[in-house]
């Protein structure tokens, strides 16, 4: 039996490759070649080592706890359980779990959107790992500007490092119109012009930064303002949901890769002249639906998208 706590090594990658049916292996992705040229020669070494270790994480999007819609998913209290007992059944424990929004769905009234909240508080508290990132989508924190999701969860935009690693969360949904703001894009300026121009970077948001379909509300106002930010690094990767599918895009250097929900699908983008929810399937339950893990394997410093569908428990 392999240990939980253990940190995953190339065997477990390819267990979890093979758990989820439908890899997509980004081996090319920029920084990943290149290592860490032009770090401090005081801090290579141990920079070196950091870089190098192999490591793994799970991204989970769009839960949309409270939502009711037989049609799209007879089983809407099911799916986010099912989803936390699967990650943790995972033959090697992720180094941690992020969620990139939507926790919750909508609500005009604060008391419920507060009791959803704790809800998907504690039914979340069951994952094994920690930390576990939370972030907000639109329907959190777009009617009170986040307000409830602060209150609850704590800020809606903040970093971390991670191994060698720099992570930055972006809130692009409390403002209701859709957009970061100046605030936080100085905010942003202020937090990249502290690293390296070689620096590893993971940007997480709910919606996409570029313009995948506006008419869908697919974009952010002002993301060009965070790309033309961003840009100036190597090495960046963005990783969002909101789309409720798989979609990967490049913007100049920059990689964004979209998340599948936990609730339901979406149709592709601009397929059909409304964005209605993909019908529930009887004959193929939970299709579209699903999450993924992240891997990070220091020799060649590949990510390895792993896409992993939600199943049927027993």
């Amino acid at each position: 039996m392999p240990n939980p706590c253990a940190r995953p090594g190339r065997r477990d990658f390819l267990k979890l490759a093979a758990l989820g049916g439908g890899a997509v292996f980004a081996s090319a992705l920029p920084g990943w070649a290149a290592g860490q040229a032009g770090s401090q020669a005081s801090n290579q070494a141990a920079n070196q080592a950091e870089s190098q270790a192999d490591f793994f994480f799970v991204q989970l999007s769009d839960a949309h706890w409270g939502f009711e819609g037989p049609a799209v998913n007879p089983d809407a209290k099911g799916t986010l359980p099912k989803a936390i007992a699967a990650v943790n059944a995972l033959p090697a424990a992720p180094d941690f779990v992020v969620f990139t929004g939507d926790l919750t769905h909508t609500t005009d009234d604060p008391a419920v959107r507060r009791a959803r909240m704790r809800e998907f508080q504690r039914i979340v508290a069951g994952l094994r790992v920690k930390p576990l990132y939370l972030m907000p989508g639109e329907h959190d924190a777009s009617l009170d500007n986040g307000e409830a999701f602060r209150e609850l969860f704590g800020a809606t935009h903040y970093t971390f490092d991670h191994r060698g690693m720099h992570f930055v969360v972006l809130d692009n949904v409390s403002d209701p119109a859709g957009r970061i703001g100046e605030t936080q894009l100085a905010w942003l300026a202020d937090d990249l012009n502290r690293l390296p121009a070689d620096a590893r970077i993971v940007v997480f948001t709910h919606r996409p930064l570029f313009d995948l379909a506006p008419q869908w509300d697919w974009a952010t106002r002002d993301g060009a303002a965070a790309i033309a930010l961003l840009q100036k690094h190597a090495n960046v990767t963005v990783f969002y949901g909101h789309i409720h599918q798989e979609n990967h895009t490049m913007t100049g250097s920059i990689a964004h890769h979209s998340a599948r929900s936990l609730m339901f699908a979406l149709p592709a983008p601009m397929s059909q002249p409304q964005r209605l929810p993909v019908p529930w399937d009887a004959a193929v339950p939970y299709k579209g639906l699903g999450w993924r893990s992240v891997a990070v394997d220091g020799a060649p410093r590949a990510y390895a998208l792993t896409e992993m569908p939600i199943r049927k428990l027993g």
